[in-house]
């Protein structure tokens, strides 16, 4: 198997300063998935444990001159550490800086896959290298890699992938997840179980509870994706929990129960810099799906080469 490309301009910004930080805080380990078109970061698809994380790419946002071919349909996986990861390509930016231009072909950053044989090894091992050729001189990074999966791994993997892209039946819109994270940081030293209620009118509620206390916070009115109706008006003046427990009856309402830690870690994907948020709950409860939506910069349209999206695991299996 092969895999070669040069990192574009474009590409090193956003995985430099964008989403490699907000990946890391998702997991040490991930799994990087080359195809003939698309690079995928995903966390936990496979152990089922913790947040499941899928930060998906076409190839022309992050690379130039895009090479691949394996004997499985041109796809290639492994895991890296990400913080690795992160320190190489900041390191090679700063060394690229550092040549200043030389040449249309200066200051080019390739990343490939090789083997190599590390010193007091006697077996080739796997490495993701990034080379930086100057006008004179290269620098090269090794960063190491697993053993790529095999065909049936890579299969399982897929699969785990198309069953992470299903959408929540409804998704509302929070514009504001500094507000959010805000609130959430408070609700970190109260509990460790987080009830979160998203309804058809575009609410969106946020509890936690403990023997002694009961904090909460309520979005209203949020702008929804999906299946919606329209709020009772003989709800108008009722309690924030009472008109929770109201939808929920009326099958307007899904309600579940998530870790606070793995909600907070979840917002942690502010550092990819996403335009805006929904969140949505899936069929039976079973997740807790956030989508971070990213802009064409300077416009209001969806970005289609990026997205970025999070499943939480829930503690009970919910009601809808």
């Amino acid at each position: 198997m092969k895999f070669k490309a040069f990192l574009t301009e474009n590409g090193v910004m956003l995985l430099e300063r964008r989403f490699l930080p907000a990946l890391d805080k998702m997991g040490k380990i991930c799994h990087v998935f080359l195809t003939r078109d698309h690079a995928f970061f995903l966390h936990n698809l496979l152990s089922g444990d913790g947040v499941q994380s899928v930060a998906q790419f076409r190839k022309e946002a992050l690379f130039d001159d895009y090479r691949i071919s394996s004997q499985n349909e041109d796809r290639i996986a492994f895991a890296v550490d990400i913080t690795l990861l992160h320190r190489a390509v900041r390191s090679s930016v700063s060394i690229c800086s550092e040549f200043g231009s030389g040449g249309p072909t200066a200051n080019r950053l390739q990343i490939k896959l090789v083997k190599k044989l590390p010193p007091n090894c006697t077996q080739a091992l796997p490495f993701l290298t990034f080379e930086t050729k100057g006008y004179k001189s290269a620098v090269i990074q090794d960063v190491p890699i697993s053993k790529p999966l095999s065909r049936a791994q890579v299969l399982e993997l897929q699969a785990a992938l198309d069953a992470a892209q299903d959408l929540p039946q409804t998704l509302v819109q929070v514009p504001d997840l500094n507000q959010l994270q805000n609130f959430v940081d408070r609700m970190k030293h109260v509990g460790d179980l987080l009830n979160v209620s998203i309804s058809k009118y575009g609410d969106l509620h946020v509890q936690i509870s403990t023997s002694l206390i009961t904090l909460g916070a309520e979005f209203r009115k949020l702008l929804v994706i999906g299946d919606k109706a329209a709020a009772p008006s003989e709800d108008r003046n009722l309690s924030a929990q009472t008109r929770v427990e109201r939808a929920i009856s009326r099958g307007d309402a899904q309600s579940v129960q998530v870790s606070v830690r793995q909600f907070s870690k979840s917002l942690q994907c502010h550092l990819a810099k996403p335009d805006c948020a929904f969140y949505g709950i899936a069929p039976q409860g079973a997740c807790l799906t956030v989508i971070f939506q990213f802009f064409i910069p300077g416009t209001r349209q969806t970005d289609k080469s990026i997205s970025l999206h999070c499943r939480l695991p829930v503690l009970d299996p919910g009601s809808n």
